[in-house]
């Protein structure tokens, strides 16, 4: 993990924690929890302020809102709570970066319905029960090759690689792009993690001091990254005008919505919407969960005991103990009141998904991992409301068919420490290492499609089936 200072055990006070502070976000994930716990214990949300950033519109800050209530009561009401301009930056961009990441996300109703509405025919039940064939096909090949390349960076061999493919192929974004889709929307989430942009804020004491010419780096950084996706967007998107395809890129840009098309420019906003979040999110769950399962062999054997009656539960459990995006951000269009705290027009909040996840009063023991857990109201894929994850669906069958097909080849299959992304957005994991045996396939035994020793077909050890 990527810090400018060690971790400190020094116990924490309420004054002590500054959600602001890129600082509090390079601690230990359970120092942030303990942090979020206190947070939670107090009587009314806090207030947090922004630091200044050189380019950058002033901004006060946001009030936090960490527990479940809270959360779910603000995603419940977005004619007051609202997503525009920006749902997804602590702070306004300025406009000429708008104009790149601007997305359906960043949008209330009407205008967010009707995209949603063109977007969501590829997301339905019925659509992704057809392309399980491909996922687990997609699966499949991706571990033979982790069993063929042997133990490495589970993120880079596995984690990542099934997502891209999958949201690539729905775009049709052909797969000699898949690399830099990936190296594109590690540039543009991870945009606070020097790794990735080259540069970050300086700390003196408690001061926070950032330089002018390493805003410029981020800035032409994440701009470039973002003018990539938006380029490949825009060759993609002319190509569908002319030939369409039955591919979502197809459906987008030949869309009329109530007598109006999509620009090319808000065309290539959502295009880099979905890429990001289409692999991103996923990306993080799956590589979790390996994390959790290593860390929890009882969970482990328990869902190896009975595979697809307790898969559903365990990855609700991953989303909720994992929290891939730890916040949204909203904005008040006029007063209102939640749970007895009053709110100002006008005014920003954040909505930690993260905290509000690990919430005592919804959750028995919060911080234990339980794939029996019942019932799960966990907000990982948002809160109830116009802006719950469109890809929820997608994600649960991406995950559910990965981790049947490793546990499945690889049964004791392990994941070592994470390089953590330095991020107050997303609970990323940069690489982590896995070990693993390759155990000795006889006849009559195999994956879920067939054994591939060379021994004949074979049914999965878990399903029974072939």
């Amino acid at each position: 993990m990527t810090t400018q200072e060690p971790a400190s055990s020094v116990p924490l006070t309420v004054a002590a924690i500054d959600l602001s502070d890129l600082r509090f976000w390079a601690r230990p994930p359970a120092e942030r929890a303990r942090a979020f716990a206190l947070l939670r214990a107090q009587p009314h949300p806090l207030y947090f302020r922004l630091p200044r950033v050189p380019f950058l519109r002033r901004d006060p800050g946001s009030w936090a809102l960490v527990r479940h209530a809270d959360v779910v009561e603000a995603s419940r009401r977005p004619e007051i709570f609202s997503s525009e301009p920006s749902a997804t930056s602590p702070t306004d961009m300025p406009g000429w970066m708008s104009g790149y990441f601007t997305s359906m996300i960043d949008m209330d109703d009407p205008r967010h319905a009707k995209i949603r509405r063109i977007i969501s025919r590829a997301f339905t039940p019925k659509v992704l029960a057809a392309a399980d064939d491909d996922i687990a096909r997609r699966a499949a090949r991706i571990v033979e090759e982790l069993i063929a390349a042997g133990p490495g960076d589970f993120v880079a061999q596995v984690a990542t690689r099934l997502p891209v493919e999958v949201i690539c192929d729905m775009l049709g974004i052909p797969s000699r792009h898949h690399a830099q889709v990936v190296k594109s929307t590690n540039i543009v989430v991870g945009y606070t993690d020097p790794e990735y942009v080259g540069a970050t804020a300086d700390y003196t004491g408690a001061e926070v001091r950032v330089s002018p010419l390493r805003v410029i780096r981020v800035l032409t950084t994440v701009m470039l990254a973002g003018w990539r996706l938006h380029r490949l967007a825009a060759r993609l998107g002319r190509r569908r005008r002319r030939t369409p395809a039955d591919d979502l890129t197809s459906a987008l840009v030949n869309a009329n919505i109530d007598g109006e098309r999509l620009s090319p420019r808000e065309f290539a906003a959502f295009f880099l919407l979905l890429v990001v979040a289409g692999n991103e999110t996923t990306r993080t769950a799956i590589a979790h969960g390996l994390k959790l399962f290593t860390d929890h062999p009882d969970q482990r054997r328990l869902l190896l005991e009975d595979f697809e009656g307790r898969i559903g539960g365990a990855v609700e459990e991953i989303v909720r103990h994992s929290s891939p995006v730890i916040f949204m951000r909203r904005n008040l269009t006029r007063d209102a009141e939640i749970n007895g705290h009053h709110y100002r027009a006008g005014q920003k909040v954040t909505l930690f998904y993260a905290s509000a996840n690990r919430d005592e009063a919804v959750f028995a023991d919060p911080d234990a991992f339980d794939i029996t857990r019942s019932p799960n109201p966990h907000v990982g894929f948002g809160g109830p409301g116009p802006h719950f994850c469109l890809g929820a669906h997608l994600a649960r069958r991406e995950m559910t068919v990965m981790f049947r097909e490793l546990f499945t080849r690889l049964p004791d299959i392990a994941a070592g420490e994470p390089d953590r992304l330095l991020s107050s957005f997303v609970n990323g994991c940069k690489r982590l290492p896995c070990t693993f045996t390759v155990p000795r396939t006889v006849p009559g035994e195999g994956t879920p499609g067939g054994d591939r020793s060379g021994t004949g077909p074979g049914r999965c050890r878990m399903t029974g089936r072939p």
